[in-house]
Order: structure tokens, then C-alpha cells, then sequence
């Protein structure tokens, strides 16, 4: 993996943002692909994950590493995709768990995006090039519905919903433990890790409002099934909340409990419905997931387990 470090001077880098130092010395990557790294925890500041925007003092160390060139154009790719609407505008996916949203660290092709670009080649000239037609993402790990523009208009429409949490969205998720409360709502602010730069916290140097509401669906011997809907976007929200609130998702590997007796196949975390205001239309439309099978499955064992108790 490529690295840079080096030392801030007076005559170098003291006073000015990493994300603008960091792309004056890496040959070939963009100032904004440089901020998304830093973003996901690519680069340390005197040992510490720092932030895209941090004004940089003489006589600190800097660390950055980075595995992802300046991508080239996004190639269109076969990929199947399950579209639920389309019309000239927008277009909802159901997306399977275990496919990346857009191309980033690890994953430089392959993706809904790939997949848009071949089935919906207008998606192009709509949003960022490496994002086309995205106004917004799912974790890998993670099912579910979601939206995408194919248009410039509908794209600034339907980013400023989301800037304007006018885009209602909820989630069905198992939990591990019993949730006593019929519902309730975590306002911990998140943002990424002191230290880790993979993982988002509550623990964190720089705090992000963050807010998740949730309502108990059913409950079992030792997991609950909720319905949850985060008020605010941030990344990996609803699984850092319920991780600190006690309850973490099922399945997941990076918030969840190390030694749980069994380990699902996949995170038991699924987009159910999404609710946004058509940019051409003016109409509220609604659409909803099924949970996939498997998911389904998770839940059939449960209660087979309850009648045998």
C-alpha cells in the first residue's frame, strides 16, 4: 500500500487543510478523492485519525496512506439489479446485501454504480462520476430500498430532501438482547474513532449530531426485532447507536459481540421503506422491501426455537 509521511514546516503545510496538502503531494489523485480517504481514516495527524478540513500546525507528523489511484472513468458492468419503479426521473433499487453502493477503498468496480451506468447509461452525465445518479448510500452489508436520479434536476431535488430530512426512511433490524422499552430514541452524537479509523463512535474528537428512532416489533429469548428510522444520515449510524446502547445488530462483525454463539451469514440489517417527494411530480411516493429470504429464515428459526421451549 502506498505511503507518504513527512513533517510540517513554517514554509510547508503549516496553516493550510490536510485534504489540500495531502493532493498537493500525491501525484494523479483529485483534492475530493483525497478527502474521501481521509474520510475513511486514511490519514494520521501526530498518531491520530484526522479530519479532511484540519489546519495543520508546523512541526506535526503526517501519515497517509492510500489504496485507491485517481480512478479512471467508471465502466458500465452487468450486474443484476432489482428495479421496483422507474420513470423518466428516478428509479428505486431493492438492493441485495453484499453489494457496494459506489466504487471506494477495496471495492473499485463492481458496483451499484457500475451497474447503473450499464442498464441506465443517461445516469453519466448525473451527479459525481464515480457516483452516478447516487444521492445516497447502504452499507455493503446491507439490504434494502433505495433511490437514484436520472436526471441533473431530479438529483439537486432529491439531495436537498435529504439535506432537509424530508426523505423518510425505516429499517427492520435484530438485535441481541431483550428491549424492554416499547420504543425509544438515541441522540449520541458519532463520528469516526480516536484511534481507529475504520470504525465510527461514540467515543469520538469530533462529534457529529446523530439521531435513531426505534419501536419494538417482537421479542425473543435473547434478540429483539425492531423497526428503526434514523432521523439524521450518518455513516453507520443505526448500527453504532444500538452497538452503544447494548443492543447490537445480528450479524454484524464490526460493532457487534465477538463471541456470540452463532454468527448469521450476513448482517440482519434491511432498508424496509422509503418515502421522498417526487422532484417532478410534487407527489409523496412510498415503496417498500420485503425482507429477503434469508433474513426471513433467521427469523422462522427463532420462532421454532420458542415452540420447542
Amino acid at each position: 500500500m502506498p505511503e507518504i509521511e513527512f513533517v510540517v514546516t513554517p514554509d510547508s503545510g503549516q496553516g493550510a487543510r490536510l485534504d489540500t496538502v495531502l493532493a498537493e503531494r500525491v501525484s494523479g489523485v483529485t483534492r475530493s478523492r483525497v478527502a474521501r480517504l481521509i474520510a475513511d481514516g486514511a490519514a494520521r495527524v501526530n498518531g491520530a485519525v484526522s479530519r479532511p478540513g484540519r489546519k495543520l500546525k508546523a512541526g506535526e507528523v503526517v501519515r497517509f496512506e492510500y489504496d485507491l489511484p485517481e480512478a479512471g472513468p467508471l465502466e458500465p458492468q452487468d450486474i443484476p439489479l432489482k428495479v421496483v419503479y422507474r420513470d423518466s426521473d428516478v428509479l428505486v433499487i431493492d438492493k441485495p446485501a453484499g453489494l457496494v453502493v459506489h466504487p471506494g477503498a477495496g471495492n473499485a468496480d463492481g458496483t451499484l454504480a457500475n451497474a447503473l451506468l450499464y442498464q441506465f447509461p443517461e445516469t453519466a452525465l448525473v451527479g459525481p462520476p464515480d457516483r452516478p445518479g447516487i444521492v445516497h448510500r447502504l452499507d455493503k452489508e446491507t439490504s434494502g430500498v433505495m433511490i437514484a436520479a436520472r436526471t441533473p434536476a431530479a438529483y439537486d431535488a432529491l439531495v436537498r430532501q435529504f439535506q432537509t430530512r424530508e426523505v423518510w426512511k425505516t429499517y427492520l433490524g435484530l438485535v441481541y438482547g431483550r428491549v424492554t422499552a416499547p420504543e425509544g430514541r438515541i441522540s449520541w452524537p458519532i463520528g469516526r474513532h480516536a484511534t481507529d479509523g475504520k470504525r465510527i463512535s461514540v467515543k469520538t474528537r469530533s462529534p457529529k449530531d446523530a439521531e435513531t428512532l426505534y419501536r419494538v416489533l417482537r421479542v425473543f429469548d435473547d434478540t429483539t426485532l425492531l423497526e428503526i428510522r434514523p432521523l439524521t444520515g450518518r455513516t453507520h449510524q443505526i448500527r453504532v447507536h444500538l452497538a452503544a446502547a447494548g443492543h447490537p445488530i445480528v450479524g454484524d462483525r464490526l460493532y457487534g459481540r465477538k463471541k456470540a454463539s452463532k454468527k448469521p451469514a450476513r448482517l440482519f440489517l434491511h432498508a424496509h421503506t422509503i418515502s421522498f417527494v417526487h422532484p417532478a411530480t410534487g407527489l409523496r411516493l412510498e415503496f417498500v422491501s420485503p425482507l429477503p429470504p434469508e433474513l426471513e429464515a433467521v427469523l422462522a428459526g427463532l420462532d421454532k426455537s420458542a415452540s420447542a421451549g
